[in-house]
Order: structure tokens, then C-alpha cells, then sequence
């Protein structure tokens, strides 16, 4: 026999129903206009509070959508994002934006902001070589950190934020060529000669005109000579030479070196 609830039961239930709704947190910014939502957010940005302005950036984005304050909320919350440590959600804002905006006055920044995201990325992936044994590293981040700033100034020559990123790019390149010579390093000096001449020989052919080429080709003279292969071996020694004929490699000034080849920006 099925028994009713007591009118008791039933009040008990309704008065916890009911405090159940009333303690979801209130939109402090029902009211807000969407220019005060905004001002809100940066004075959160620059006070570091990057956590708190990404949602406040999120709400404008809704209430202002069309606009080009919407657009500037985008912007600034990948930035926040970025901020805050959040890179990979502040690359698919950056990518959501120039997707929806291609012809946005502001796509030069969008595409430098994408590269500095990545770019904090590739100092964090290149600051410690120097002290550590490493065989393999992902340049994923560098590259692509390279690919929007090429695509900035290859687009926006003029841009104000162009010179800064061919600057970015030159260190880029030196450091992504720097690490395939710590890995033929690496490997050098652990014996594994074949591994060693494969990624000096990958410095080479893939960078051009960049000061870690140098190094590259003592490793294969060396790699060569523990190998027996002497003709390779005076191949490449010729090359080092003719390439940098006052090579502190070939005078045997730089061996035990323990000086970073790197640099901070």
C-alpha cells in the first residue's frame, strides 16, 4: 500500500528546493553596461588579475556581440589568457578571432599575440639546455611561434609590431638550429657517433647563415674521426675551414666549454 507524503515531508522538501535556488551566486554584472563590463576587465588586467577578467571579457563578448568592442573583448582575453598561463586557450581565442574577423584592422596584433603565446614557450623550452642531458625536446611551440611571426610581417610589412617580430624570428631561428647542435652534442659525447653526425648534418641543411653551423661542423669532423671515416672526416674539416677560417674550434679553444650559448630576451 503506497503511503503520501506528510504535509510536514513535503514543506521540508520544498524549503530545500528552494534554498538549493537561492544559492546560486548572483550576476554581479546584470546590470552593468557593456562599457563598464569592459572597464572592469582591464583595470582586473592590470592589476594581474588576468583569472578574473577572462570571465568578465566572456560576458562582454555575449552582450555586446556585433560590435567592435566585442571584438576588442576577444582580444584582450586571449591576452588575459595568455597572462594568466592558459596558452593553449588563449591560441584557440586568437584562432577563433581571426577566423571570425579576417578583415579586422587588428589581425597584425592577433597574429603577435599568437607568436608571443608560443614564443614564452620556446624560451622556456631553450633556457635550461645549457645544464641539463637532453636527448629530444618538442619544438612544436617555436615553430609555431615562428610561423605567426613570418605570417605577420610577411602580411603587415608595416605593421607596428613587425620589426619586433623579425627580431623574434632571427632568435628563433638561431635557437631551434642551437638545439639540433646540443643534440649531436649529446651525442657526441655519449658515444653515439651515428646519431651525432645525423642532426649536425640536420643543422645544416635546414638553417642557413646562423652562428650555431660552426659548432655543427666541428661535431662532424669529430664524429667522423671517432669513426675511422677519414675521408668524410677531411671532407668536412675543409669545409670548417674554408667556412670559418679562425675557428676557435679548430685551435681547440672552445673544448669543456661550459658557457650557455644562449640568451635571454
Amino acid at each position: 500500500m503506497s503511503r503520501s507524503l506528510s504535509p510536514v515531508v513535503c514543506t521540508a522538501l520544498a524549503a530545500a528546493l528552494l534554498a538549493g535556488c537561492s544559492s546560486t551566486p548572483d550576476d554581479k554584472t546584470a546590470g552593468w553596461s557593456p562599457n563598464r563590463i569592459y572597464s572592469e576587465a582591464k583595470d582586473e588586467i592590470n592589476s594581474g588579475g588576468y583569472d578574473k577578467a577572462v570571465p568578465l571579457l566572456e560576458k562582454l563578448e555575449g552582450r555586446a556581440a556585433g560590435t567592435p568592442l566585442a571584438q576588442q573583448a576577444q582580444l584582450d582575453k586571449a591576452y588575459a589568457q595568455y597572462k594568466a598561463g592558459e596558452k593553449a586557450q588563449a591560441i584557440a581565442t586568437l584562432d577563433r578571432f581571426m577566423k571570425l574577423h579576417p578583415a579586422s584592422p587588428a589581425i597584425d596584433y592577433a597574429l603577435y599575440l599568437k607568436g608571443l603565446v608560443n614564443f614564452n614557450d620556446n624560451l622556456g623550452l631553450f633556457s635550461f639546455l645549457s645544464r641539463q642531458d637532453l636527448s629530444e625536446r618538442d619544438q612544436k611551440a617555436a615553430k609555431e611561434s615562428f610561423e605567426a611571426f613570418s605570417e605577420l610581417v610577411t602580411r603587415f610589412p608595416d605593421s607596428r609590431y613587425s620589426q619586433d617580430a623579425r627580431q623574434r624570428m632571427t632568435y628563433i631561428v638561431n635557437s631551434l638550429a642551437q638545439y639540433e647542435v646540443h643534440v649531436a652534442r649529446y651525442y657526441y659525447q655519449r658515444g653515439a657517433y651515428v646519431a651525432a653526425i645525423g642532426r649536425a648534418q640536420v643543422a645544416l641543411a635546414d638553417y642557413q647563415a646562423v652562428p650555431a653551423l660552426e659548432e655543427a661542423l666541428f661535431i662532424l669532423v669529430q664524429s667522423y674521426d671517432k669513426l675511422g671515416m677519414t675521408q668524410l672526416r677531411d671532407d668536412a674539416r675543409r669545409v670548417l675551414e674554408s667556412s670559418y677560417p679562425n675557428s676557435d674550434y679548430l685551435r681547440g679553444v672552445v673544448k669543456g666549454r661550459t658557457d650557455p650559448w644562449w640568451k635571454f630576451w
